[in-house]
């Protein structure tokens, strides 16, 4: 329960806020709550492939590392259509946006304000040509997933959340990043970013 005291105070300021001009308002709530980055990712999988699957990754500047199509909403863009319109630009693949289901858990919220709500969808490669650009993207391919190339950090951890690659394992509690010091196996790349030896 509010002490008396905050609650009138509170009450005072509720009502000097809604007697204040909409714009006004508007500039005070974007000025006063914290912002987010919101990104659109696609887990595509092959739909013809045996055993665990295959899932299409991008290789993309500086091309040390794999990672997922994705990209970040236009102002005003649905989260559903951004996904779809970053997957045509960056790999060639045009699906409709009612093609893409939303992906459990969704939206994962990151540090520093950025989220990326993820999105599933199934296409089969054989029939699905990948054109990249050379430039955002040097190269789309199809990897199985129990033998997954060297992922970016961001992708690993990703993944993990939906039991996929390295970090699958490592899952951490809600609302914390994987140990820093814990490399996963393979030689992927560990979750702080270092090079592997």
């Amino acid at each position: 329960m509010i002490p008396r005291s905050r609650a009138v105070v509170r009450a005072v300021v509720y009502r000097t806020f809604y007697r204040l001009p909409v714009s006004l308002r508007r500039r005070l709530v974007r000025m006063t709550v914290p912002k987010y980055i919101v990104g659109a990712v696609t887990l595509v999988r092959d739909s013809e492939a045996d055993g665990a699957g295959r899932l299409l990754l991008l290789r993309q500047p500086p091309g040390h590392s794999w990672s997922l199509p994705a990209g970040l909403l236009r102002r005003g863009e649905a989260p559903v259509v951004g996904a779809a319109r970053e997957l045509a630009e960056e790999s060639g693949v045009r699906l409709s946006p009612d093609r893409l289901r939303p992906a459990v858990p969704n939206a994962v919220v990151h540090a520093l304000g950025w989220v990326d709500v993820v999105f599933e969808a199934e296409v089969p490669a054989s029939r699905t040509e990948l054109v990249v650009d050379g430039a955002e993207v040097f190269e789309a391919a199809w990897h199985p997933l129990d033998d997954l190339p060297r992922l970016s950090r961001a992708t690993a951890r990703l993944l993990g959340l939906y039991g996929i690659g390295p970090l699958a394992d490592q899952r951490p509690p809600e609302d914390q990043d994987p140990p820093e010091d814990q490399d996963p196996p393979d030689g992927q790349e560990p979750p702080d970013g270092r090079p592997t030896a």
